[in-house]
């Protein structure tokens, strides 16, 4: 099991810079010690924020592999092409949900008809000091959705915490990207981690969109779509805070190379006025704009 530090990170992103440099075909393949130190990096780096500002009591492991996994439940699920016409990739999407159920976080996973039986994700997922308490397996137009119903391990209630919301999210998208790693070219996390990067990528300018109502006399409605990147979930929540904006709940969707997510905010247990709205919608779009990576962040 490799274990991480800041000082991989670091080391870690910035070997992914020269290989995007170095490789003029645009594709990084990365080593598997490079892959482990820098992924791994990133999802400890959110649980371990999590777990210093909840304390012990969530019993978290002091280290973490991005390739933990329990080899005699492990059912890896092989590549295998579409069976639609056009043999395109489905788009993979991740959602955490906090709204639908009031006692516990709903993960939802979706790619396709190629989803397995996901036994290393809901291991990944304890590994984080979480439990699934609940599983369903829903059938559409789209493909198969695989639903989990996770809590704190120790206490049994719902995760609401934005730093370890990350880590869950990073977990999910690693162990999409280690199983079916056809997977990269339509995630974010493709790019540096990915067997083949995504051949475009959304323009954050023109991707980037805003939108704020009224849902209540007490709280509103903040709606916002952006191209992800990881940390994004944690931040975007960190952003609506340093205005003493409140979030109650929400949901955060990873849909391919972009994100979607549905906040339910209050200031000071009143909904948004216009003003507000207008001061929020700017220092959003302020910080989606920055870079991805800053080195004041490790």
């Amino acid at each position: 099991m490799y274990t991480t530090s800041n000082h991989d990170i670091r080391n870690g992103l910035s070997r992914v810079a020269e290989i995007n440099e170095s490789q003029a075909n645009g594709e990084v393949r990365l080593p598997k010690i490079l892959f482990d130190n820098v992924v791994g990096g990133l999802i400890g780096y959110y649980r371990d924020r999590a777990r210093h500002r909840c304390g012990d009591r969530m019993q978290l492991p002091s280290t973490l592999s991005c390739f933990a996994v329990n080899n005699s439940a492990s059912i890896p699920v092989p590549f295998f092409q579409d069976d639609s016409n056009d043999g395109r990739v489905p788009t993979p999407v991740v959602v955490i949900d906090q709204d639908s159920d009031p006692e516990a976080t709903v993960v939802e996973i979706t790619f396709g008809d190629r989803l397995g039986a996901l036994l290393d994700t809901m291991k990944a997922l304890r590994d984080l000091g979480l439990s699934v308490v609940k599983g369903i397996v829903e059938i559409d137009s789209s493909g198969i959705h695989k639903k989990f119903s996770i809590t704190h391990a120790d206490t049994g209630r719902k995760i609401e915490d934005p730093e370890l919301l990350e880590a869950i999210r990073l977990t999910v998208i690693n162990n999409l990207l280690k199983y079916h790693p056809e997977s990269s070219t339509q995630l974010a996390m493709g790019e540096a981690f990915g067997i083949i990067p995504p051949t475009e990528k959304p323009d954050v300018d023109i991707s980037t969109h805003i939108n704020i109502y009224n849902d209540s006399a007490k709280r509103s409605l903040l709606c916002i779509e952006t191209a992800d990147r990881p940390g994004l979930l944690m931040e975007v929540v960190k952003a609506i805070a340093d205005i003493n904006v409140s979030v109650e709940s929400g949901e955060f969707d990873t849909e391919g190379l972009l994100a979607k997510a549905k906040f339910h905010v209050s200031y000071h247990g009143s909904s948004l006025s216009d003003s507000l709205k207008e001061v929020l919608t700017n220092s959003l779009r302020y910080f989606l704009r920055r870079p991805s990576t800053e080195e004041s962040s490790f």
